[in-house]
């Protein structure tokens, strides 16, 4: 016997306390809003506006939103020669299928976000008074998208249905203290206006994949490129925590070669690093100067002592990665061994005697790294871009 289909669905009536953006009372309180100066980023992120492209992608489809409305050029194909952002570009961090699967969390969200071009910030009402998000939104609705202001909140507490979402908020209207949230599941929810105070207490409730409040995130173009060479996804059964283990043993392996043998030690962090739950690929790219760009950095990363060292052992991975990864790892890592080792080795690690490209392609991957890792042991990253 088959179980019966579950019912179709179209759209969904919004709570009492909820206003419809295109209901009159909804037009009203954006034409007090645009009066009071609290809609400048609206019309940036109306352009963009996306509907989600699956029922688990409103972090990814809400970053598409924020991303496209600050400028950042992917520098990568979408289709055809145009470059633009969608879900199917936020390909760092966790895989793709991983997110359709079960969403993504708030530092999961800001990882997202750093690997692709802008930097983050992330709150939590924990942490931050509600006169502090009042602030916050008032900043973020009083400018063209500097910063790009996104909430992540628990649908239940304001009489929806569903638990954790994302979106852009649109705007604020002071007078009656409610914040425009530009819900990208539109199938589910049309844009509605939220009294501030209730949506602050909606991102209370724990989420109970991470046992922290959810919160909000404030989003600019970094200042910083995006990698040139290599992106990072967890990959495996063990998600974060399974990198966050093989992080520690990639620890044991420097404890465990002899400590005054550097060569003993390269060959102990070499013979990890296939193990990792790490994929470290190649990141495509569009454009032409990015291309040579990135033809000159590995030429600069090839003339290195770290990667002359990695190359003459042979490593499983191929000696550029390996050689990028070793120059990304937390210095302290290296504390283990012996002081001539331990000097030797960082001498060749040493930022100043690094070329300006390296050392910067680097430190966009130590800062993926530092999310990543950070997400395994359920820690916030707050300012890890």
């Amino acid at each position: 016997m088959t179980a019966a289909p579950s019912p179709s669905l179209y759209r969904r009536p919004l709570p009492a306390q909820l206003v419809a953006f295109a209901s009159p009372a909804g037009r009203a309180l954006f034409d007090a809003a645009r009066a009071a100066g609290g809609m400048e980023s609206f019309f940036p992120l109306i352009e963009q506006f996306h509907t989600q492209a699956d029922p688990a992608f409103c972090g990814l489809g809400t970053l598409v939103v924020a991303l496209n409305a600050l400028g950042v050029d992917p520098g990568r194909l979408w289709k055809g020669p145009w470059r633009w952002f969608s879900e199917e570009l936020l390909d760092c961090c966790t895989p793709l299928e991983r997110v359709r699967a079960q969403g993504i969390s708030l530092d999961e969200f800001a990882c997202l976000a750093r690997c692709n071009g802008a930097s983050a910030e992330v709150f939590r009402p924990d942490a931050s008074e509600l006169a502090g998000f009042r602030a916050t939104i008032r900043a973020a609705t009083g400018s063209a998208v500097d910063p790009a202001l996104v909430v992540s909140y628990d649908r239940g507490a304001l009489g929806q249905t569903g638990t954790g979402h994302f979106s852009p908020i649109g705007g604020y209207e002071p007078a009656s203290d409610h914040v425009l949230v530009l819900d990208v599941a539109r199938f589910k929810y049309p844009p509605h206006w939220i009294p501030l105070p209730a949506l602050y207490a909606a991102m209370q409730p724990h989420d109970t994949v991470t046992g922290r409040p959810r919160g909000w995130v404030t989003l600019r173009r970094s200042p910083r490129p995006a990698s040139l060479l290599f992106t990072a996804r967890c990959v495996g059964e063990g998600g974060y925590e399974a990198f966050a283990a093989a992080l520690e043993r990639l620890r044991a392996a420097i404890a465990g070669a002899p400590r005054h043998d550097l060569k003993a030690m390269l060959i102990a962090v070499l013979g990890v690093l296939p193990r990792l739950p790490l994929a470290l690929e190649r990141r495509p790219l569009a454009l032409a100067e990015h291309a040579q760009a990135s033809e000159a950095l590995l030429s600069a990363l090839r003339g290195t002592q770290v990667f002359a060292r990695v190359e003459a052992l042979g490593p499983a991975w191929p000696a550029e990665a390996a050689a990028l990864l070793l120059l990304a790892l937390p210095v302290e890592l290296w504390s283990l061994l012996g002081e001539a080792a331990r000097g030797e080795w960082l001498e060749a690690l040493d930022p100043a005697r690094l070329p300006e490209v390296v050392r910067d392609e680097a430190e966009h991957l130590r800062r993926q790294l530092a999310d990543l890792g950070a997400l395994g042991r359920g820690e916030a990253c707050e300012r890890c871009g």
